[in-house]
């Protein structure tokens, strides 16, 4: 089983944009992130500490500029956040405690209702192909091919 953690020496390489996401709770501008149309098979993970956060199965196209999912595979976190004068709920990695971005109730209905709107700098996609051998291959029966 591997152990995911917050990595400082990951965390030291980070760009600046992926820094101030995932370490200061910011939002990469709308339409701008580099995952956002990324139609390939396989998951996203934390880019701080590797753990897996949402399958390419479950990513749609929202229209709202961020990659957007109906649910996570595990390893995220819920929190109330007040910022900005609006009440929202924040999504954060389990072991990293890295932004990642916030959940809304408008998802589409047919999959749970849920969207994770989720910013690009916080993600690192690991194609289905690469899977089993950077350690994921417990979670290929989460990946299906994407339309």
């Amino acid at each position: 089983m591997t152990e995911y953690r917050r990595d400082p020496d990951v965390i030291a390489t980070l760009t600046e944009e992926q820094y101030w996401v995932t370490q200061e709770s910011g939002t990469e501008r709308p339409g701008s992130g580099r995952l956002l149309k990324n139609k390939e098979p396989g998951i996203y993970v934390d880019i701080v500490s590797g753990e897996p956060l949402f399958a390419s199965s479950d990513k749609y196209e929202s229209g709202c500029g961020w990659p957007s999912f109906t649910k996570p595979i595990d390893n995220v976190t819920e929190h109330r956040d007040t910022s900005h004068g609006m009440v929202r709920v924040e999504v954060r990695s389990r072991h990293g405690d890295s932004h990642l971005g916030h959940v809304f109730p408008d998802g589409p209905q047919d999959r749970g209702g849920m969207r994770y709107c989720i910013n690009s700098a916080s993600l690192r996609f690991v194609h289905r192909e690469d899977m089993e051998a950077e350690g994921y291959g417990a979670f290929l029966d989460q990946v299906e091919d994407v339309a």
